[in-house]
């Protein structure tokens, strides 16, 4: 199986311009955890409600003036929408995250896949489980 057929295809991402306040609503609305952000169509980083919270609200930031591109991690960790699923499976464990932004061949994002969309597959949620387990550890 290709990453591509199990990612989550309706990809929601965020401006790096825009206000926090605005990512938050997005997140909010769509009742998802993370965003891609992006720049001039490339993907420059990724935001998480935690970033939201670590990063804006604990520093005491407005998040109707703080651009998401102040508090988004830039560390961003991509698999190729045409590699198997196992390469997915190594980068995950070996960079202990729950999520990658899948790209395409032009580098741009095209989806996310996550340890509970690998989960949601009979032969894959041995695999989940096992990675889930050691990110808790």
């Amino acid at each position: 199986m290709r990453i591509g057929d199990l990612m989550t295809k309706n990809l929601e991402t965020i401006e790096a311009g825009e206000p926090v306040r605005s990512a938050a609503l997005r997140m909010r609305t769509c009742n998802i955890g993370s965003l891609p952000v992006v720049e001039n169509g490339q993907l420059v980083g990724m935001l998480t409600d935690r970033d939201i919270t670590v990063r804006c609200t604990a520093l005491g930031q407005d998040p109707n003036t703080t651009p998401v591109r102040e508090i988004m991690t830039t560390a961003i960790i991509t698999c190729d929408v045409n590699a198997p699923l196992e390469e997915a499976e190594k980068l995950m464990e070996e960079r202990m995250v729950r999520r990658l932004i899948v790209i395409d061949e032009r580098r741009q994002p095209v989806g996310l896949l996550s340890l509970d969309d690998l989960a949601s597959e009979p032969e894959e949620l041995q695999y989940a489980t096992s990675v889930w387990e050691h990110l808790h550890h």
